[in-house]
């Protein structure tokens, strides 16, 4: 490391500084994760690592506008009551406690895929503690299950969490969300059984019978106008990429910049909302601050030399199959829990396109898109998801889960969902 110079320290410094301070977090809760990112991003520019005057360029403006267009409508589904009425009607045809947990990490896990797991984070805590109410188990293991399945869930499309949105968008894929369904969508459905009934093993759940009645939600339904717009929104950005993707296989002229899409449709959406503003008030600008910070941090990381100088000991070239699949999910295991995934990520992506991996090469992107989104279930700092339930859990509820029972139960849930993920992928070579 001494040989990197001025650069390499600084970087060294950086990566520090940023794995300290979201350990040290748990002590000082009310700092939020996106003003540790943006502060490293601050140190990255003074130090001299990226340009004052090249700042812009290194953030990827396709990712920053997918986010707002997804928060945007989300919150406008939010604010008419959509989403808590289609959650609780669902709660509300539970007939079993085995039902009502396997039900709920469908649940989570499903919405996570097509609203954005960090916008389903702000909202699935209410439903999980009224679940568990209702069922009368652990709020703590419903908290979990909460998260695991927001993990597992948002791993098969690209709209699920932006790690993945960063692959489908740098890595070339001329149709990423069809290569995401198709390829994910099984082992991601099979993880999302899997993942309670290993919890309700682990925390000793006996299955009885539960009264539907007791569960019936009241009109969740506050505007109907601004239900059907963001319903009409979240369909048609979902269909504008489908389509979109389908023009790029068959070689018809499509949009390369995907993450616009979201925009666009929230664009057309926002004068006819019964109160813009509300809408852009409950866009999540923590987490748009994150990734702009994150973009301007990790460049300078990766200018630094550090990592260059490490993962090769990971992952030192291209290969195919198991040897592929192997490296890729050892580098993202192990250090999406100290940059936590999405930074991992975008430093990985330029890693592998200086190995040489292209868009033609599905299966690898899939595998990193797969094993550092998982990496989020085996240590709390894994994914920014994980924190953003524990701040509402921290509060708004006066709950909390700590780290060492987070690693405990993690841990099995991460080999159990590993290993369920690795044989699709091998399939696919």
């Amino acid at each position: 490391m001494s040989g990197l110079g001025f650069e390499g320290f600084i970087a060294s410094a950086l990566i520090v500084f940023l794995t300290a301070s979201l350990i040290l977090r748990s002590r000082w809760p009310w700092i939020p994760v996106w003003s540790i990112m943006m502060f490293t991003s601050f140190i990255a520019v003074a130090s001299g690592l990226i340009a004052f005057d090249e700042v812009g360029r290194h953030i990827d403006l396709n990712v920053i506008f997918f986010l707002i267009g997804m928060f945007s409508i989300v919150s406008l589904a939010n604010s008419s009551g959509l989403l808590d009425f289609l959650a609780y009607v669902v709660v509300s045809k539970l007939k079993s406690r085995w039902s009502a947990i396997i039900t709920s990490s469908l649940l989570f896990g499903l919405m996570a895929a097509f609203l954005v797991n960090d916008s389903v984070a702000l909202l699935g805590p209410p439903i999980a503690f009224f679940i568990s109410k209702v069922a009368n188990v652990d709020p703590e293991m419903m908290c979990l299950l909460l998260m695991f399945s927001l993990t597992v869930g948002s791993v098969m499309t690209p709209i699920g969490n932006p790690q993945n949105m960063l692959i489908a968008v740098e890595s070339g894929m001329d149709a990423p969300f069809i290569y995401f369904i198709a390829r994910l969508a099984i082992p991601t459905l099979l993880n999302l059984i899997l993942t309670p009934l290993i919890l309700i093993k682990i925390y000793n759940v006996k299955n009885v019978k539960l009264d539907s009645t007791a569960m019936i939600p009241q009109e969740m339904i506050r505007n109907r106008r601004d239900a059907l717009l963001s319903g009409l929104g979240l369909a048609a950005t979902v269909a504008g990429i489908v389509v979109n993707d389908v023009f790029a296989l068959i070689g018809l002229p499509h949009v390369t910049e995907r993450g616009f899409i979201p925009l666009l449709v929230a664009s057309a959406l926002y004068i006819f909302a019964s109160k813009p503003r509300k809408v852009l008030e409950g866009v999540d600008w923590g987490t748009i601050l994150f990734f702009i910070g994150m973009f301007i941090t990790m460049d300078a990381i990766w200018s630094g030399g550090v990592l260059q100088e490490v993962l090769p000991y990971i992952h030192a070239f291209k290969s195919e199959g198991l040897i592929d699949i192997y490296a890729i999910t050892v580098a993202s295991l192990t250090l999406s829990q100290l940059l936590s995934n999405v930074p991992f990520t975008k430093l990985y992506i330029t890693y592998m396109r200086d190995l040489g991996y292209s868009g033609t090469d599905i299966t690898s992107w899939l595998t990193l898109a797969t094993s550092s989104t998982i990496a989020g279930n085996l240590t709390l700092l894994g994914a920014a998801s994980n924190i953003i339930v524990l701040e509402a859990l921290e509060s708004k509820y006066g709950r909390t889960v700590s780290f060492v029972k987070f690693l405990k139960v993690g841990s099995v849930v991460t080999v159990a969902n590993v290993l369920t993920y690795i044989p699709f992928l091998a399939l696919n070579f």
